[in-house]
């Protein structure tokens, strides 16, 4: 039986996506987004943020990397994955990350002049 691994998550992007080919020619976009949370700590409210590193693959990361800019809100539809290496001194590294399925762009905002 297959363990449950999804993620639905909203924020918006940290910094501009980096768009790159595989050796393979395959496209994958790296991007962070910002989530915020608020939560009411002695009658005042509170904001939390938290960071979320993204990898999108094919297709969809081809109109992610040409779409998407900092600033601009997403909801994201995936799973969480991890890698695992070892560094230089022979440590055990890992990273968790969520490979995006599914990414909707918020509206940009148009500035009138």
């Amino acid at each position: 039986m297959n363990s449950l691994n999804s993620i639905l998550i909203e924020g918006n992007l940290a910094k501009d996506p980096d768009l790159k080919k595989t050796a393979k020619g395959t496209f994958v976009c790296n991007f962070t987004i910002a989530s915020s949370r608020y939560f009411m700590v002695d009658g005042e409210y509170q904001q939390e943020i938290d960071f979320f590193d993204v990898t999108v693959w094919s297709e969809l990361a081809e109109i992610c990397g040409e779409k998407l800019k900092k600033g601009r809100g997403v909801r994201i539809i995936g799973r969480l994955s991890q890698s695992r290496w070892k560094d230089e001194q022979g440590k055990n590294r890992s990273r968790v990350y969520i490979t995006a399925d599914h990414v909707e762009f918020k509206a940009e905002k148009i500035n009138k002049k």
